[in-house]
C-alpha cells in the first residue's frame, strides 16, 4: 500500500510492465531474414527496444547494412504488424512481481495507465493477451497523439485523459525516453533496472530507482 496516493500512475510497456524481447527479437529477425540480412542475437535487439516498431526496424536494418527508405520501411512495417501480432506472446512474461503490484494499487483506486510508443494495435493485443487490460483506465501508445515520449505532452495528456493532475502523478520505465518525458512533466520518476536500455537506467536521473517490483510500496513511501 502507498501510504500517499499519487493523483494516477503511468507505466511504460515494453521492459517495464512485459518482458516483450524474445516476440520483438523473433520478429526484427524474421523481416531481416525475409529481406536476405543476418539475424541479431537477442541480447543487442534489448538494447534497440523503446522508440516503437519503427525505429526498431531502422535500427536492425542498419545493423545489418543500408538502412530503409520511406516507402521500404512502410513495407516493412506492415510485415512486421502482421507477423507480430500473430507472435505478441509465444515469448512473453510480465515482469516478476507485476501483477501483484497491479492488484494492491487498483485496491487503492489509484488510476493507472499505460504509456508507450507502441503502437495502438500492438499494444491492446498484448494487454489482452496478458490478461492484464482490466487494471488500466487509460492506455495511450505511439500513435495516440502527434507527440510521444520523450516528449512530456505524451504524458501530460495521458492524465488529462484520466482527469487528473500530472503533477501528482508517478511514471515508471525503463528507458531515457521514460524518464526524460517524466522529468519533463514534473512527475515523480521510478526507473527500473530490468528493463532494456543500453546504458543503466539510473544514468538517466530518476527520483527512485527499483531492481524488482517487490520494492515499488516500500521505495515510494521511502521517497
Amino acid at each position: 500500500m502507498l501510504k500517499n496516493k499519487p493523483s494516477a500512475i503511468l507505466f511504460d510497456l515494453d521492459g517495464t510492465i512485459a518482458d516483450t524481447a524474445l516476440d520483438l527479437s523473433a520478429t526484427l529477425n524474421y523481416l531481416l531474414v525475409m529481406a536476405g540480412r543476418d539475424e541479431i542475437d537477442h541480447s543487442l535487439v534489448r538494447n534497440m527496444v523503446g522508440q516503437g516498431a519503427k525505429a526498431l526496424i531502422m535500427k536492425g536494418f542498419s545493423h545489418t547494412g543500408d538502412a530503409p527508405d520511406e516507402h521500404e520501411l512502410d513495407a516493412l512495417f506492415d510485415q512486421y504488424l502482421e507477423y507480430y501480432l500473430n507472435h505478441i506472446a509465444d515469448e512473453t512474461t510480465l515482469f516478476p512481481g507485476t501483477e501483484v503490484m497491479l492488484k494492491t494499487l487498483k485496491e487503492q483506486d489509484i488510476p493507472l495507465a499505460i504509456c508507450t510508443n507502441k503502437n495502438i494495435e500492438l499494444t491492446h493485443a498484448l494487454l489482452d493477451e496478458m490478461s492484464i487490460a482490466q487494471y488500466f483506465s487509460a492506455v495511450t501508445c505511439g500513435d495516440s497523439f502527434p507527440f510521444k515520449k520523450p516528449d512530456p505532452r505524451h504524458l501530460t495528456a495521458t492524465c488529462e485523459l484520466l482527469n487528473v493532475n500530472p503533477k501528482h502523478a508517478i511514471m515508471v520505465g525503463d528507458s531515457v525516453n521514460d524518464i526524460a518525458a517524466g522529468l519533463a512533466a514534473n512527475m515523480l520518476t521510478v526507473g527500473v533496472t530490468f528493463g532494456y536500455t543500453e546504458k543503466p537506467v539510473r544514468e538517466f536521473g530518476p527520483h527512485i530507482v527499483i531492481n524488482h517490483f517487490d520494492e515499488f510500496f516500500v521505495a515510494l513511501n521511502n521517497a
